[in-house]
């Protein structure tokens, strides 16, 4: 009979992915909120373009490394 075990480079793998998405989570909102703030200024658009690419990246990669991990551990 085989035991289960977490496979602990994929885990890695998938902390790593889930570090990078808590950091476009303070990103996103942080280029958003700048970005309407000076809504008359020049760079208003390409800005406020960044900061939603930059929020819908976090969402993104969260769950691709929420999927990561459930590989991990019950692969």
């Amino acid at each position: 009979m085989e035991t289960k075990h977490t496979n602990k480079e994929i885990l890695v793998q998938g902390l790593k992915k889930m570090a990078i998405s808590v950091l476009c989570m303070f990103i996103g909102p942080l280029l958003l909120h700048i970005a309407f703030s000076n809504q008359e200024k020049p760079l208003y658009i390409p800005i406020l373009i960044v900061g939603i690419f930059v929020c819908s990246a976090a969402i993104f990669i969260a769950f691709k490394g929420l999927k990561t991990i459930m590989n991990s551990m019950f692969n």
